[in-house]
This record gives C-alpha cells, structure tokens and sequence, in this order.
C-alpha cells in the first residue's frame, strides 16, 4: 500500500484556496460568494487534516470540527441574509447591494 505524500494535499488544497479566492474576486452574486469562501474554509480543512495525520496528532483535526461549526454557522447567517436581500432588492447581485439597511 502506498502513502500519498503530504505535498499532495498541500498543493490541492492550496489550489482549491486560490480557486476560491479568484471566485470571491471576481463573482459578483452572492450566492457565488458564499460558496468561494466556503471553499476556502474547505481548503483549510484539508491542510490541517493533512498535518495532523502526518504527525499523528489530533490537535488538526480539533481546529477542523471548529472551522466546520463555524462554516455551518456562516452558511445559516448568511443564507438568511441572502434571503432578505433577494425578498427586498428582487436582485443576488453584489453591485446592488450597498448596504443592508432599507
């Protein structure tokens, strides 16, 4: 059985980080937005689990239950914001909105 080195993981979740990012940038729904930085934390996820099991540690996986509560708390809130703004503005575009009051 062969081992996947770590370099493996680093430079995929490095790629899936700078894909996330390049979509953060540049998309302009929201809907968009949110999936690129849930990409990201995804990214994150992956780099950590790959340090702690290559030092057979659980330290990494600890931090990676922690970036997932937080994710899914981020994609509860924000859901609901995306909700509210496409009720009131009737558009998912990031250039209409400007601010969240009404």
């Amino acid at each position: 059985m062969s081992v996947v080195p770590i370099s493996y993981y680093l430079v995929l979740s490095a790629v899936l980080f700078g894909l996330g990012v390049v979509a953060f940038v540049f998309k302009r729904n929201v809907i968009t937005i949110f999936m690129s930085i849930e990409l990201m934390l995804n990214a994150i996820n992956l780099a950590f689990i790959a340090f702690a099991r290559a030092h057979n540690q659980m330290d990494g996986l600890v931090f990676v239950f922690f970036v997932i509560v937080v994710a899914a708390a981020e994609a509860a809130v924000g859901l609901a914001i995306v909700i509210m703004l496409a009720r009131h503005r009737q558009s998912l575009s990031a250039e209409r909105i400007n601010s969240l009051k009404f």
